[in-house]
């Protein structure tokens, strides 16, 4: 660590790269500030230092190059935390200048952040203190990936998996030695790896203010638990760190990829490059704010001083500007390049398709610039393709390679499974890769996420145990979380003892998930769905860390039989590249085959119930794609009175009872090795229930696959 008594010599450095790099003289400094007139480097020893021990005035001769600010400081080791302090015009209405030399800033292009000191509270009632911002940290560790890279794999092989890091592990139950952080996520890889997903997706990861929150929820002692609120792009979030004020930050989250790539499992970053912790007018200045901030958010035409907000947060990033188009992919390419990251889903993503002045590009720079970027080329990439203005872009994201979360995906499946009847088309559609969406475009069932659940909303239970949000311990009134949840309670709300209700509830629970693994595209899974863990009611947990958002890990015990459920129906999908197409299904023979790809039925064979606007069954077969795979024949009644379903000869082989979501444990999904065939010509499928076939030669003979039969 540097003494706090010997002032270190400085050189004039250079604008490039930006932010602190180590070399072999010291450490070079450089940031952005086009309009600002004079700027001060502060150097602490660290985060809870009560005073800099070196303060550097930069010469705007020597110092300033272009819109850069820069210097070299000789010798100066790793572990230093520094801030910048900006001088410059005070014009937040005319040009949008918000200048303030009394607010020390984290730079934007830092490696790592604490925020020790960092009290946002005390800033906004008190006005800004000596010393009192969040610091960057000097990073030169080195760091051996022993032969590791980013994971490569084909897209239609993919199953999410999307977990907060936090909330995962922090739960007393959890066991593990550092509860909340990577390293205590390194210790769940076995019980992932078992569960058989291929990939997390971590809630926001990078840097974000934990006090972000309105005045209400901070005075309940409830703070930014989701982390929607980042400000340190390039930082991994200390919270989730061990040793953060060591300046661990790097180390410990490339611990966990690491071991998460020798498990197989891939790793996706929930990134927020739609709006910044500063919030609107009356939020603090950390970072953005005092460097550019004309340049980095969209302000109004008339009136600069108003943020245009079309997240809901208070600001809106200014993605399409050149410098920040160029900041956020450099930003993201970091995170492949060095922290062996593998693909990213976008918050808000629409938000990042307008231009400086809130309107909707045909083509947005920076969302073109990541579909193209070379660095990014084999990184999965996800939009949540709207924003909080009405921006719906799902279907419509530019190039080949964005993958959009499909709210009419969710929204669809949850209405057929709660009893909405006439969707029996819509479902089809859904079921076979949202061609709807994605055929015009050139793009593939590959190009749609799944998903009945997210962060976001109901858990898996809870939409199956409330039809309304129970949002007072947000202490918001109620207001917050959305009231459109599509969910049914099974005829009572929350909990009950009621044995029947409880039956049905974990019935449609198992509805849900089945008809995501067996639809084309990608499939997402909430983390604590597969043991049924609840928010009781509450559908915007966004500030509740504690019971309500965290895993319970005592749930693998007492929902057992969902768990093993949950993992059958992944280990099935597995087995079949059937449900896993990256072209759509068309109805027609395979190449090399004789047998169409999907053939839709009703109750009876060949005879969909298109125009039926009452209709609530659905039937078809999906053709194997390779010689040793089974036929599937998929039978789905949403109604409430059981059904008997005819079902396609394939003579010599006969169909096997894979999966009946009506049967109690372990006869609800059933490995091949336990099948037994099913010689019932018409199944019956029981109310509210889903029946799974597979077809196969039986096991003694050895004649060659099944033939086409009465599929066709």
């Amino acid at each position: 660590m540097p003494a706090s008594n010997a002032p270190y010599r400085v050189l004039p450095g250079r604008r490039y790269p930006p932010g602190a790099t180590v070399e072999d003289a010291g450490v070079n400094f450089s940031v952005y500030g086009r309009h600002a007139t004079g700027a001060e480097l502060l150097l602490y020893t660290e985060a809870t230092s009560p005073e800099p021990f070196q303060i550097i005035r930069l010469d705007p001769r020597t110092n300033h190059t272009f819109f850069s600010w820069h210097v070299m400081v000789e010798d100066l080791p790793p572990g230093t935390h520094y801030t910048w302090r900006l001088e410059g015009p005070n014009d937040p209405h005319g040009h949008g200048w918000r200048f303030d030399p009394n607010v020390e800033l984290v730079d934007p292009w830092a490696r790592a952040v604490n925020v020790a000191g960092w009290d946002r509270w005390r800033r906004l009632k008190a006005g800004v203190q000596p010393h009192d911002s969040p610091r960057a940290i000097v990073l030169a560790e080195e760091y051996d990936w022993e032969g590791d890279t980013p994971l490569w794999m084909s897209t239609e092989q993919v199953i999410i998996y999307e977990l907060h890091v936090g909330g995962f592990t922090r739960h007393p139950s959890s066991g593990v030695r550092h509860p909340g952080t990577f390293l205590g996520l390194i210790e769940k890889i076995p019980y992932l790896k078992a569960l058989g997903i291929t990939h997390v997706e971590l809630m926001p990861v990078m840097a974000f203010d934990e006090q972000d929150v309105p005045e209400g929820v901070w005075n309940a002692d409830l703070h930014n638990f989701w982390g929607y609120s980042s400000f340190g792009f390039f930082s991994p979030h200390p919270g989730f760190c061990v040793t953060p004020e060591q300046g661990t930050h790097r180390r410990e989250f490339r611990d966990m990829v690491k071991a998460l790539h020798r498990a197989g499992i891939g790793v996706i970053l929930d990134v927020v490059f739609n709006h910044t912790s500063e919030g609107g007018a009356a939020g603090p200045t950390l970072t953005f704010k005092g460097f550019g901030n004309e340049t980095f958010y969209c302000l109004d035409m008339l009136d600069k001083g108003i943020y245009l907000d079309f997240t809901g947060c208070g600001n809106t990033v200014n993605a399409n500007h050149p410098l920040v188009t160029n900041f956020i992919i450099e930003a993201l390419e970091y995170w492949v390049r060095e922290m062996h990251v593998d693909g990213f889903r976008f918050d808000l993503a629409s938000a990042m398709a307008r231009d400086g002045d809130g309107r909707p590009l045909a083509n947005p720079p920076v969302l073109w610039g990541i579909e193209l970027s070379d660095t990014l080329a084999a990184t999965k990439i996800i939009a949540e393709a709207w924003d909080a203005a009405g921006l719906y872009q799902v279907g419509s994201f530019p190039g080949y390679r964005w993958m959009e979360w499909n709210g009419r995906y969710r929204d669809s499946i949850r209405r057929f499974v709660r009893g909405d009847r006439g969707l029996v088309p819509e479902i089809a559609t859904r079921l076979s890769g949202s061609s709807d969406l994605y055929e015009a475009n050139l793009r593939k069932p590959i190009n749609s996420i799944n998903f009945v659940t997210c962060h976001d909303g109901f858990t898996l239970w809870d939409l199956v145990s409330y039809n309304r949000k129970h949002n007072l311990a947000n202490h918001e009134g109620n207001r917050d979380g959305t009231d459109d949840n599509l969910s049914w309670n099974g005829g009572t709300e929350g909990e009950t003892p009621n044995v029947e209700v409880l039956t049905l509830r974990r019935r449609q629970a198992k509805n849900l998930l089945t008809l995501l693994f067996l639809s084309q595209g990608i499939p997402m899974l909430l983390a604590g769905d597969e043991v049924l863990r609840s928010q009781k009611g509450n559908n915007n947990a966004w500030c509740q860390d504690n019971d309500i958002g965290w895993f319970d890990w005592s749930l693998l015990e007492r929902n057992a039989a969902m768990l093993r459920f949950v993992r059958g129906l992944i280990a099935l999908r597995k087995r079949h590249p059937n449900l896993r197409h990256r072209h759509f299904l068309a109805g027609q023979p395979l190449p090399g085959g004789d047998i169409p790809d999907v053939v839709w039925h009703g109750l009876e064979l060949n005879a969909p119930p298109w125009d039926d606007p009452e209709s609530q069954i659905l039937a078809f077969t999906l053709a194997p794609v390779c010689p040793d795979e089974a036929l599937l024949h998929i039978m789905i009644n949403m109604s409430d009175r059981a059904r008997r379903f005819a079902h396609p000869e394939i003579a010599p082989a006969r169909w096997y009872l894979a999966l009946d979501t009506a049967c109690a444990s372990p006869s609800d999904v059933v490995a091949p090795e336990d099948q037994h065939p099913v010689d019932d010509e018409r199944p019956l499928v029981r109310s509210r229930s889903i029946l799974v076939l597979e077809g196969r030669l039986e096991r003694s003979q050895s004649e060659p696959g099944p033939t086409a039969g009465k599929t066709g």
